[in-house]
């Protein structure tokens, strides 16, 4: 149950970082309203928040969501800007998601 609460807290977290991101991204890159660039900030701020609520210590969190981030951002590109990831995309995200179930789930002595 942990782990399940702690991979949901992950997958929250990289949804409103990617998200605000994301709202930043359409203002300065492609002319939308100042509202947006603030909901974006709003959002960032709370994916700010979120990590925290994990049960590991800063590093660890930050280092694991780092391979989160990076499955997380070629499904957003996937599905939102319509490019599909390729076969190196995939190996990479298996490959870190891999990196993420060693650094936060692995048991330790």
């Amino acid at each position: 149950m942990e782990i399940t609460k702690s991979l949901s807290l992950f997958l929250l977290a990289g949804l409103f970082e990617i998200g605000g991101g994301y709202l930043v991204w359409l203002w300065l890159r492609e002319g939308r309203s100042i509202w947006v660039a603030l909901a974006g900030a709003i959002v960032l701020v709370l994916y700010g928040i979120i990590p925290t609520l994990q049960p590991a210590n800063f590093g660890r969190v930050y280092a694991a969501y780092g391979g989160i981030f990076i499955v997380l951002s070629l499904l957003w590109g996937w599905q939102v800007d319509k490019i599909a990831p390729d076969r190196f995309d995939l190996i990479g995200g298996f490959i870190a998601l891999a990196g993420v179930l060693v650094i936060m789930y692995w048991p330790r002595g």
